[in-house]
């Protein structure tokens, strides 16, 4: 019985797959999604030699990803980043927490975007945004959405838990007191 539904079920494929062969315009469109999706995964690699850049510091690598008008854009940031700016700020960070490194947990993609879901790991040995070194291994989780371009990085776009990040070096999120006056 076994034997005839999987006889049956090839049969059924190679009936209904064979008529399409033939039919140059399902083929047209078949050709169509399989380049997109090739396009989709050069584009997600991009982002991961992106942020393979970033953690190796290979900043030669990096400016040959992006494109010439570069933006990086974050919460709470008045201006995007341009290329410079980036590279600066790594340095900064890297300075900061040496050992600095990102594991990517997920990557998806849908035409020119690409979305990287990360967990970012390392050690404070210097100064940070006005805090010391504490020695603290921290961790940041963070969401990345890039438009990749022609096998170039237009925008990226970071959402990261700086929070998180700074309670873990010791900082406290306290409310605001009352004042004297007002209840």
């Amino acid at each position: 019985m076994k034997r005839q539904m999987l006889a049956s079920g090839v049969l059924g494929l190679v009936l209904c797959v064979a008529p399409a062969c033939g039919d140059r315009g399902l083929k047209a469109e078949l050709d169509a999604v399989s380049a997109e999706k090739a396009a989709e995964e050069r584009n997600k690699q991009v982002a991961r030699d992106f942020i393979a850049a970033i953690d190796r510091q290979d900043f030669a690598s990096l400016r040959g990803l992006l494109a010439d008008g570069f933006a990086l854009s974050a919460p709470g940031a008045a201006d995007p980043l341009t290329a410079d700016g980036l590279f600066a700020a790594i340095k900064a960070h890297y300075t900061a927490f040496p050992d600095w490194r990102h594991v990517i947990e997920d990557v998806t993609c849908e035409g020119e975007k690409v979305t990287v879901r990360l967990v970012q790991h390392g050690t404070h040995k210097a100064e940070y945004e006005g805090v010391s070194a504490t020695g603290n291994e921290v961790h940041m989780a963070a969401l990345h959405l890039a438009r990749i371009v022609d096998g170039k990085v237009e925008e990226w776009w970071a959402v990261e838990d700086y929070l998180g990040l700074m309670t873990q070096l010791g900082m406290e999120l306290k409310p605001k007191q009352a004042s004297a006056g007002k209840r």
